[in-house]
């Protein structure tokens, strides 16, 4: 099928489409909801797992975007929506719990700081080295967001992975062992999350000069996205006065 020019063969989205602002779920549904959190909602793109919403919040474009699950998608989803023209973005999702901090039954969830690279993703792009690392101004927007809502949510460190089964059911693969060692070293080192994305997010925004950080949910989504989107409303103030 030929294309319209400029437009995002993956996303199905051109330049202007969308505003520098994206909340960043995997699932293509959960666009959805997000998107009731905006005002004058309107879904514009839908292509295989990449679902759009745009709308505004105090007057500024915004956008929800789905990645799909697992790296390799959301870094075609980042990589096209910047090239649109967004340059902010949180992820907004659900992750399972690592270390022994992170199963505290009060916690609404993790405001991601960093991400394990345990992923393949990203090598493609920078060596292992290279850090995956939240920007420190989204970071403090999610927390100063969830403090004023009076939800609870941890900062800490992500595990991005590519095998979901990996972490579920080690004992039904052959690299059992090293599956269980690994999960054992994330678990001492404080690692708080588990999930499919944020390494990717987070390494790719920082090589194209983008800003990006990660609220993992464990449990009622609702919350998380209400300090998700007070959250961007934060940055969008902030940012006007550093103009």
């Amino acid at each position: 099928m030929e294309l319209e020019k400029g437009m995002m063969y993956h996303i199905r989205l051109k330049k202007g489409d969308v505003g520098r602002y994206v909340l960043l779920p995997g699932d293509p549904f959960r666009t959805d909801l997000i998107a009731t959190y905006f005002d004058e909602p309107k879904l514009i793109a839908h292509n295989r797992e990449h679902k759009t919403w745009v709308g505004k919040l105090d007057g500024v474009p915004v956008a929800v975007t789905s990645t799909g699950m697992g790296c390799p998608s959301a870094a075609i989803a980042l990589e096209e929506l910047i090239k649109c023209g967004a340059d902010t973005f949180i992820r907004v999702g659900t992750a399972g719990r690592v270390c022994d901090a992170a199963f505290d039954e009060t916690l609404d969830g993790v405001i991601n700081t960093a991400a394990v690279r345990d992923e393949g993703t990203t090598i493609h792009y920078i060596p292992i080295e290279y850090p995956a690392v939240a920007d420190r101004h989204l970071v403090d927007a999610l927390a100063v967001a969830a403090e004023n809502l009076g939800y609870h949510y941890a900062e800490g460190i992500t595990q991005s992975k590519d095998s979901f089964y990996g972490q579920h059911e080690p004992e039904n693969m052959p690299a059992e062992a090293r599956l269980k060692e690994r999960w054992e070293a994330w678990r001492r080192g404080n690692v708080m999350t588990s999930e499919m994305e944020a390494a990717a997010l987070f390494v790719i925004s920082s090589i194209r000069g983008c800003r990006a950080a990660s609220i993992m949910s464990f449990g009622d989504m609702k919350k998380t996205v209400e300090v998700a989107r007070d959250a961007l409303k934060i940055l969008i103030r902030q940012d006007a006065e550093t103009k």
